[in-house]
């Protein structure tokens, strides 16, 4: 019998539900090909506007507003062009304004050159410097800003102002691109109250399949030249046939995860409140784990005092190696990351926590849990139980463990 594992790293990619799993195993019984004219294309054709309209609904966004790609990646370098046409005529962006603990696909810039990409500082707990912000659109006159902005950041968990920031730029008649990638499923995402121009979306992140990505444009009078060119895809916004079981299973996870946010929008909270409940279980137990081993006061909970989504915590402990223990919790059948999931599997510096001024040595350490769906409290125990054992393994090896320490 294979050990039970506990699977923490749903950042990176959440399991398939299994309604998302039944989905696709329906669309690959059947042929077809959605740009058909025969009974099987427009069949394949009804799946995906079907699928499209789940999307948008997601997000409160009409349906033609969704343009389905191949990851968030792509619908990031799709929107991210100074190329933009307002009601058919151009209306060029001058700089693109990042923060720097935006996900890589946001911080290359897209088809912005390098030299005209501005980066936007944030605080110590990660939240963009609104007042920098501020200052750094003034300086920039007449020129039409573009702000790349995560609702929430997938290291961290940590909460943007975006409607505030938003706001800020389309004051001075700018255009404002939304990675909502991690914030679908957990809290309320809707592009009117945000106030955003297009909004950058991933099924894997929330139970759907991977390979499939949206960009959702909130404004029908704003247009973008294609990335990818081609066919006629897409309303001629992206070329290339359509990833049909990919795109059901995408609409299938969005239904769950709309239905998430609505059944505890009356809460007040608009979060996954049994996700939230494992999490801070688990950072409960942090402390007094590490305190039991003379480590307390190396541990910190990076973002821990700003809002953070219900399903993250990214922590370290100083003189922790994350490339070590990350293999150990592997070894004790505990999945969990060093941060986002981008680099190849490398275990590497976070350039989040290097924007949030983190010193190195604290960084190395950086070890990152995300929940979900399918998680448990035999996940946490599992986890507490691993964690324990590492962690009087780091105090040996540090030769600081408290006399009578268990």
């Amino acid at each position: 019998m294979t050990p039970r594992r506990a699977y923490l790293d749903y950042n990176a990619s959440a399991p398939m539900l299994p309604q998302v799993v039944e989905a696709l195993s329906s669309v690959f019984a059947q042929p077809g090909n959605a740009s058909s004219v025969h009974g099987e294309g427009r069949h394949y054709r009804k799946l995906i506007e079907a699928a499209r309209a789940q999307v948008a609904q997601l997000v409160n966004a009409d349906s033609d507003s969704v343009i389905f790609t191949g990851s968030a990646t792509e619908a990031a370098n799709l929107a991210l062009t100074p190329n933009i046409y307002s009601d058919g005529k151009s209306r060029p962006a001058s700089k693109l304004y990042v923060l720097g603990t935006e996900h890589p696909c946001v911080l290359t810039g897209g088809r912005f050159a390098a030299h005209d990409i501005v980066h936007v500082p944030v605080h110590k707990n990660g939240v963009v410097d609104l007042e920098a912000l501020q200052a750094l659109l003034a300086a920039s006159g007449d020129q039409v800003p573009y702000l790349a902005i995560q609702l929430v950041n997938s290291e961290t968990g940590v909460i943007q102002p975006v409607a505030e920031a938003a706001k800020m730029v389309r004051l001075r008649g700018g255009y404002v691109l939304c990675d909502a990638v991690q914030a679908v499923g957990r809290i309320k995402v809707d592009v009117k109250e945000l106030g955003v121009d297009f909004v950058m979306l991933s099924a894997h992140k929330i139970g759907g399949p991977q390979g499939v990505g949206a960009l959702v444009s909130a404004h029908s009078v704003l247009s973008i030249p294609p990335a990818i060119k081609g066919g006629g895809q897409e309303s001629n916004r992206r070329a290339g046939t359509e990833n049909t079981a990919g795109i059901v299973g995408f609409g299938v996870a969005a239904e769950f995860a709309a239905e998430v946010a609505a059944q505890f929008a009356a809460t007040g909270d608009g979060k996954f409140l049994q996700t939230i409940a494992l999490r801070d279980s688990i950072e409960e137990q942090l402390l007094p784990i590490c305190a039991d081993n003379g480590l307390g006061d190396r541990l910190v909970i990076f973002g821990s005092d700003a809002e953070r989504v219900g399903n993250t915590c990214l922590f370290s402990i100083n003189g922790l190696n994350a490339e070590t223990a990350l293999i150990a919790f592997d070894l004790d059948g505990v999945a969990v990351s060093s941060g986002s999931a981008c680099s190849s599997g490398k275990v590497g510096s976070s350039h989040v926590l290097q924007a949030m001024g983190v010193a190195p040595e604290l960084a190395r350490g950086a070890i990152r849990l995300s929940l979900g769906w399918n998680s448990t409290q035999e996940d946490v125990a599992h986890f507490e139980k691993s964690f324990r054992r590492i962690v009087a393994r780091l105090a040996e090896m540090s030769d600081i463990k408290v006399a009578g320490a268990a």
